[in-house]
């Protein structure tokens, strides 16, 4: 890219709903006459968002003749978000009242969004940045036209409806698609807009994250990389609302829920690990019974990587170890091994570089059956922008990764 700018203080996003159809309105009839009625506005009115929209936009998005008016490249680039925005947004205010698809704005989705965050209305404003009475009204606006409260008061605060929870949601998409559209449109420009956010489990961060980060800054300098971590169960909730754009990490057998889609990209295997002054450190062989004896650090219950540790010691007349450190930390878990008896349970990608570095010993005890999935968990019908789409590309596959080694 040639040149980068940040996200501009007007985008996509701030348009009206209502200008945002009139503008589909004209891409799918060709005309401001035909897009106003169907909209149930002026001409001017058409034409007034259609003129707002391209200056937010910065280049034009059609192109006129004295008898149609067709969308140009760009024109097409932004209806793509904007019709994947309302796919989301449309049926879950329909199913709530049919006028919704009319009436709803965005300070009032943005709202709900904040208080079903929040769980609480003072806490909704602050984030929003507005006065609590301004929240109130906008959810209160639309319960009106639902004709059904979207919260339940309780003992501990207000609690959303599954009917908020549906719109919240989808209006969270559909945001996301609109912000997705002023990147889609920077392309054209060679201009750099938004971030990449990942989801990253411990592996992505030390083995895949590292290259791929270097990599893409040789071909995108500018553009802010976040990096979001915590369990599993977390990152997928985030990845599912989305608040980040996709995951990185141990892929579950089968998929978790059925609105994610994974992509394998190699695959790891455990392996023990001491310090290098371990009782057991250099040991030819060993046994549950030996292993067992020691406290180990491990990843938390639920995890892939523990019910591999579990079924180590599975029908063991010594039973598991009874000293128990959980963490995804591999920090604390080669500190607690240099200054301690403990073992460790770890990736074996992760533990290479420490191996490597004398800081671990790899214990020999064969778990060459963990093998595991490693790779990327997106929403199921996600669209990347031109650079997400490129930092994907750079991700290792189990075609370059290097050949099994002893550890």
């Amino acid at each position: 890219m040639s040149s980068s700018r940040p996200a501009s203080s007007s985008t996509i996003l701030h348009h009206s709903l209502r200008h945002l159809r009139a503008f589909l309105a004209v891409v799918d009839t060709g005309s401001v006459t035909k897009a106003a009625e169907l909209c149930f506005v002026s001409q001017p009115a058409v034409t007034q968002a259609l003129s707002k929209i391209e200056k937010t936009a910065g280049l034009p998005l059609f192109s006129r003749t004295p008898q149609r008016i067709f969308a140009n490249g760009a024109g097409e680039i932004l209806a793509l978000r904007i019709k994947r925005a309302f796919a989301y947004l449309d049926p879950a205010l329909s199913e709530l009242s049919p006028r919704l698809r009319v009436t709803a704005t965005t300070a009032q989705l943005k709202s709900l969004i904040a208080v079903r965050e929040t769980e609480n209305f003072t806490l909704a404003a602050a984030r929003l940045g507005l006065s609590q009475p301004a929240v109130y009204r906008a959810v209160s606006q639309l319960e009106e036209e639902a004709a059904r409260s979207l919260f339940e008061r309780t003992s501990y605060g207000i609690v959303a409806t599954r009917a908020a929870h549906a719109l919240a949601q989808a209006a969270r998409l559909a945001f996301i698609e609109l912000e997705q559209a002023d990147a889609d449109l920077a392309e054209l420009t060679a201009a750099e807009i938004g971030q990449i956010v990942i989801g990253a489990t411990p592996l992505a961060k030390s083995y895949v994250l590292p290259k791929a980060i270097a990599g893409f800054r040789k071909i995108r300098p500018n553009l802010p990389i976040q990096i979001q971590e915590g369990p599993y169960p977390d990152l997928l909730g985030a990845l599912r609302r989305g608040e980040v754009d996709f995951m990185l990490g141990a892929l579950r057998v089968p998929a978790p829920i059925g609105d994610v889609e994974q992509k394998v990209l190699f695959h790891d295997t455990v392996v023990m690990v001491s310090g290098q002054a371990h009782p057991l450190a250099g040991r030819e062989e060993l046994t549950v019974e030996e292993l067992a004896a020691f406290p180990w650090v491990v990843n938390q219950s639920g995890t892939p990587m523990r019910r591999y540790f579990d079924s180590v010691f599975t029908g063991s007349p010594s039973g598991p170890p009874k000293s128990i450190v959980e963490t995804g930390s591999l920090i604390l878990m080669r500190e607690l091994l240099d200054s301690s008896d403990h073992l460790g349970c770890t990736s074996r990608l992760q533990a290479e570089a420490e191996i490597a570095r004398g800081l671990m010993r790899a214990l020999p005890f064969d778990l060459s059956h963990t093998s595991r999935p490693i790779g990327v968990t997106t929403r199921r019908d996600w669209l990347p922008t031109a650079a997400q789409q490129a930092f994907l590309e750079l991700l290792p596959t189990w075609s370059e990764r290097p050949a099994d080694r002893s550890l």
